[in-house]
């Protein structure tokens, strides 16, 4: 296996994904994906996760199905952007920090050459969910603000000026975004970076965040009962009494409205506002209908008595 070295890129090494050299190599440094829980972008790790990971404070999460997924697919997609792409050379990249910034880490899944000198990175994506709304046009940059992050600390890191991204969709559409280096992004992420490894070394985890895996990081903190009581303050009670007092309130609401929308569709599949699927109608087997919500609804304030009478008079 051929790997180049890039402008600004050193190279470390090349391990496979997990392996005990590729976790030291993560260790004291950020990569492109930790970047993203840092300015909370993240939808899988939160920053108060990703500090006491780092911190050696808890340990990572077993690898999920849809990341076994993306590494079985990896090569394949690979393949289809280089044979779309034969003017290039795709090699298989490995593990870089910045040459003179050694925190910052770069993991590309590949690396873009021609006439023997690296030009960019070929970052590969599988979409679970096939979201239209955070995923473009296929040939645009728009990709979702995740992955966005992830390549902008990657060009920073390697001192390479686009990045091409391939992407297989839940529908098994292949699509292309090309993304370009932004100083003004790289600037801000190297801030953030040195920000929070700061914290790391004065010992100052970021604040709570409405995470699940921030209340599951709180639960490794914490794996024992020991017995005995906590006294807590009336503003301590009185804030998780008001947040579950108002989510049973919520939930009930829901069933309510719930209940209202599926009268109102009828036999209908979808309920529908200007365009947007608000709610599917799904059965499974011979079992009653029942509803789904539609994914990223908007936020759309409560009607209001003039708004009815419009829509009524329309």
């Amino acid at each position: 296996m051929t790997v180049l070295e890039t402008p600004t890129g050193r190279l470390l090494g090349s391990w496979p994904a997990g392996s005990p050299e590729w976790h030291a190599a993560r260790a004291t440094r950020l990569g492109g994906s930790d970047m993203a829980a840092v300015l909370g972008r993240s939808p899988w790790v939160s920053p108060y996760r990703l500090w006491h990971l780092k911190a050696g404070l808890v340990t990572d999460s077993e690898t999920t199905d849809a990341q076994s997924r993306g590494h079985y697919l990896e090569d394949g997609i690979r393949r289809w952007w280089a044979d779309q792409n034969p003017e290039y050379e795709v090699v298989t990249g490995g593990t870089y920090t910045h040459a003179e910034r050694d925190y910052q880490l770069a993991n590309p899944d590949g690396l873009i050459v021609k006439d023997g000198t690296v030009i960019g990175v070929l970052e590969i994506k599988t979409d679970g969910q096939d979201d239209a709304e955070t995923w473009g046009h296929s040939g645009t940059d728009e990709i979702p603000l995740y992955y966005r992050t992830q390549i902008q600390w990657y060009m920073d890191t390697l001192g390479l000026p686009v990045a091409h991204v391939a992407v297989l969709t839940a529908r098994l559409e292949f699509r292309h975004y090309t993304v370009r280096h932004d100083d003004t992004a790289g600037a801000i992420l190297r801030f953030r970076a040195e920000e929070f490894l700061d914290s790391l070394m004065f010992q100052t985890p970021p604040n709570f965040d409405g995470a699940k895996n921030t209340y599951e990081t709180v639960r490794q903190l914490h794996p024992r009962i020991n017995g005995g009581d906590v006294e807590l303050t009336y503003a301590e009670a009185a804030a998780y009494c008001s947040a579950k007092n108002a989510l049973k309130q919520a939930e009930e609401r829901e069933q309510y409205e719930r209940t209202v929308l599926a009268d109102r569709m009828g036999d209908a599949k979808r309920a529908r506002y200007l365009g947007i699927t608000i709610a599917n109608r799904q059965s499974r087997g011979d079992g009653d209908p029942y509803l789904v919500a539609g994914r990223k609804l908007p936020n759309m304030p409560a009607p209001t008595n003039t708004q009815d009478q419009q829509e009524e008079a329309a």
